[in-house]
């Protein structure tokens, strides 16, 4: 038997704006799926998925996943003519939209898959496994997700408008910070969203190229912050981060009210993270303690949220 984890991810800065060729900043997360690979009589593959998951996600992506799974067999050249692959995910990774399920996924099938065959690959023939499983699910994928799974820590991402390769770098963080990652309940639609942002920045260019220059030097700042471990300035940016969120127009009403209240129950910085209007909101602790107040404080307002570590 093989095993192996890939780990999930948060985008910290810069959702939304990416998309306009302004830079990123993912997290991966200390929270993993795990992959078994048991190679039994017979041939063809079978999956029992074990993950948590939020209601409906493993459902609404059963094609995609079981896509994603023959995307990374057959790039790993395994014959599954001759034989059969068990394969089990598990893990504390709780499948859902905007955690890098997905990826987390491809990425520890990878690992156990290289691990049962005694494959002997390294990291960077690891993350190009993953990626051809993330083609299932998006088509073209960006490299953000899976290079996160794989390596994990920070991604400073960058992607190319004119079609060519994006800029992917792996800074290295000054330390490991406890997060809270809250739900809203709601799903939007990532293509809407990005469509509605992009209406209005035609329709009011001068003042989107105003609020993409204040983006740009938050997510600089940011990226020092990171690198030095100063959990107060980044907390303090991604309270800016959200408000520029809020004035383009992606910030739902939930999203808004789960940021108030990580806020006030003592989070260093809270923004929504994703596609917005909906989703996942993230928040910043000082430590373990005051990471558990936020939870729970989250959780005592009817929303699901769970903890974990970035850096």
């Amino acid at each position: 038997m093989g095993s192996g984890k890939g780990y999930g991810k948060t985008i910290l800065f810069g959702e939304h704006f990416v998309v306009f060729g302004l830079p990123a900043i993912a997290s991966a997360l200390g929270s993993y799926t795990k992959a078994e690979v048991r190679v039994v009589e017979g041939k063809g593959w079978e999956v029992i998925d074990q993950r948590l998951a939020t209601p409906g996600y493993k459902e609404k992506k059963y094609d995609e996943a079981m896509q994603s799974i023959k995307n990374v067999i057959e790039h790993m050249n395994i014959d599954v003519g001759c034989q059969k692959l068990e394969i089990t995910f598990s893990g504390d990774l709780i499948a859902a939209s905007g955690v890098g399920a997905s990826a987390a996924q491809a990425t520890s099938l990878a690992r156990a898959i290289n691990d049962s065959f005694t494959l002997m690959l390294d990291d960077e023939k690891i993350n190009e496994a993953a990626y051809e499983g993330e083609k299932a699910y998006h088509g073209t994928p960006s490299g953000i997700d899976n290079t996160a799974s794989t390596y994990g820590g920070l991604i400073w991402f960058v992607k190319n408008l004119k079609g060519g390769k994006n800029i992917i770098e792996i800074p290295q963080s000054g330390k490991k910070m406890p997060l809270v990652i809250g739900n809203t309940g709601i799903t939007a639609s990532t293509v809407e969203v990005v469509a509605d942002v992009r209406k209005l920045k035609e329709a009011n260019p001068v003042r989107f190229e105003k609020i993409f220059s204040v983006y740009h030097s938050l997510v600089i700042d940011a990226k020092v912050a990171l690198l030095e471990g100063d959990a107060i300035s980044i907390g303090k940016l991604m309270n800016q981060n959200h408000k520029l969120l809020q004035d383009i127009m992606v910030s739902g009403e939930l999203n808004d009210i789960l940021v108030d209240i990580a806020l006030t129950h003592g989070a260093l910085g809270a923004k929504m993270t994703g596609t917005g209007r909906g989703g996942l909101v993230i928040a910043l602790a000082e430590n373990e303690e005051v990471q558990n107040k936020i939870a729970n404080a989250i959780e005592a307002e009817g929303y699901d949220a769970w903890k974990t570590m970035i850096g």
